[in-house]
């Protein structure tokens, strides 16, 4: 019975081994990829519009409060168009909205 304990272990340790170096050994063909270099400069800015788009799809524009989400999205795009600091925007943006939801537009 012991022997199995052992074996389970042994093969345990090796598939995790090699799931952890795994993709050590692929990341150097592919930093060489001009696939993944476009994929790179690219893929922050399409991950950020569909987050924006998530998160404004379901906002209900009759409403008073309607007012917060955008008006923290154009503090943060603005702040970052003028600093180039995404914490500085994002901290700012998320300021703006966390004040104007919890204290203007409260009903």
């Amino acid at each position: 019975m012991p022997e199995y304990a052992v074996v389970a272990v042994l093969v345990t340790a090796a598939v995790t081994w090699a799931l952890r170096a795994l993709p050590f050994a692929v990341l150097a063909p592919l930093r060489a990829s001009a696939t993944v270099r476009c994929l790179s400069t690219r893929m922050p800015a399409g991950v950020m519009v569909i987050l924006v788009v998530y998160c404004l799809r379901d906002l209900p524009v009759t409403e008073s409060r309607a007012v917060a989400p955008p008006a923290a999205l154009a503090v943060t795009v603005g702040l970052h168009l003028w600093r180039r600091n995404a914490l500085l925007s994002i901290l700012a943006g998320t300021a703006v909205h966390v004040t104007l939801a919890s204290t203007l537009f409260t009903n």
